[in-house]
């Protein structure tokens, strides 16, 4: 070790590089030194963000709104917020319980140092996005994950939680609806269970509804907090990068107790402050506009959804569940795992990945860093072509099967 890797502090020493971002920048490496890489990897929509945001971010440029912003968010943008919340979700906010951070990862990051004090535990339904057992262990925290079953969609039961729940240690529970990586959707009969549980044992919730807008089959966004007794109870995470496209924007909000609040402001005070001035406009017309082109971007994710499926469940050696809303769909390798395949012998999902990203230029995330061994995650937040074209590739590379 050199005297400068032995400087890093053991809590940053300790965190892992994004398992999805490490996947997605060896891709667009490859992709930009000209290899024809097809992308499975990436947790955002190919769509761009609709012309009228946009256009509300290049007035307040030109509007000289180019100086720093309130730790929090301007009044503006935390009142359009509390009105999309009372508007869609039935929840009654005010701007001082609202705080508006540089992603929806920077909000959950807030939440979660807020409220987790060392040794406390949380538990995390599985699978699960990778950064949630990260940042609670950077907290000092101890992640415990909750089995899901891809049998039943892979959502939490009650029962499963009311099992993992220890009096006096458990503080909180990470809840992701639609769930990254698994699309499971929870309904409100599940939630009401489920919150029941937590006040009878005064356990706490995080609650991820960054894709609320991303769901398929007629079903609809239920968020956790409109049962009663649950709001005083959690904080809600959600932003601007999936619904409309604006990854890049760096948009992301909690609503939450106004202590926890206050809380949090302060945390970001002596961190990022506030987000990027000219953007806010920008994601209080994303919320009060017109809604059309996230309908758009809805249908036709749902669209390619029914493609992939179709193509996995073509292949004999794979199989997967029917994602209920977000854009990944968990596919199960288990059947190629001790198999060789193109001369190398499968031990895990990540030497299938490996293998494909070297042989076939074709781009998954391996289903370990989302506690889901023998599984992959593909995004189909891309076009229809390039899903015919990858899994073309992909049923080729299994044809060589030993």
């Amino acid at each position: 070790m050199t005297a400068s890797e032995s400087a890093i502090s053991s809590r940053v020493a300790a965190i892992p590089e994004s398992a999805t971002l490490a996947v997605t920048a060896k891709a667009k490496a490859m992709k930009a030194a000209g290899e024809d890489v097809i992308a499975f990897a990436a947790g955002e929509p190919d769509f761009d963000t609709p012309t009228f945001i946009k256009d509300v971010a290049v007035e307040a440029l030109r509007a000289g709104k180019t100086k720093y912003a309130p730790v929090p968010g301007t009044p503006e943008l935390r009142q359009a917020i509390c009105d999309k919340l009372e508007r869609e979700n039935g929840l009654e906010y005010t701007p001082s319980e609202i705080v508006v951070s540089c992603g929806a990862k920077h909000s959950l990051f807030n939440a979660v140092l807020t409220l987790v004090s060392e040794g406390d535990e949380v538990l995390i339904p599985a699978p699960y996005w990778v950064t949630y057992p990260e940042q609670v262990r950077f907290a000092g925290g101890v992640p415990v994950p909750v089995e899901t079953k891809p049998g039943e969609g892979f959502r939490l039961r009650p029962e499963a939680v009311e099992n993992a729940v220890r009096k006096g240690r458990t503080k909180l529970l990470i809840l992701n609806s639609p769930c990254n990586p698994t699309g499971a959707v929870y309904d409100e009969a599940t939630l009401k269970a489920v919150a029941d549980i937590l006040i009878a044992n005064d356990v706490y919730v995080i609650s991820d509804e960054i894709y609320e807008h991303l769901i398929y089959g007629g079903r609809k966004h239920v968020s956790i907090f409109g049962v009663a007794g649950m709001k005083e109870r959690g904080v809600l995470v959600n932003g601007m990068s999936k619904a409309y496209a604006m990854t890049g924007w760096r948009i992301g909000y909690t609503a939450a107790p106004k202590a926890w609040t206050d809380a949090m402001k302060r945390l970001q005070s002596q961190s990022t402050s506030g987000i990027t001035t000219f953007v806010q406009p920008a994601g209080a017309a994303a919320l009060a506009g017109d809604q059309s082109d996230v309908e758009k971007m809805r249908t036709a994710f749902e669209k390619r959804r029914g493609v992939i499926i179709g193509r996995v469940k073509a292949i004999p050696l794979l199989d997967c569940t029917e994602p209920e809303g977000a854009f990944y769909l968990m596919v199960n390798v288990e059947k190629l795992i001790g198999k060789t395949v193109a001369g190398k012998k499968l031990t895990s999902a990540t030497d299938l990945c490996l293998l494909m990203l070297d042989k076939i230029k074709v781009a998954a995330i391996p289903g370990e860093p989302f506690g889901a061994p023998d599984w992959v995650r593909f995004s189909y937040a891309c076009s229809e072509d390039t899903i015919h074209k990858g899994f073309d590739r992909i049923a080729r590379l299994l044809e060589d099967v030993t």
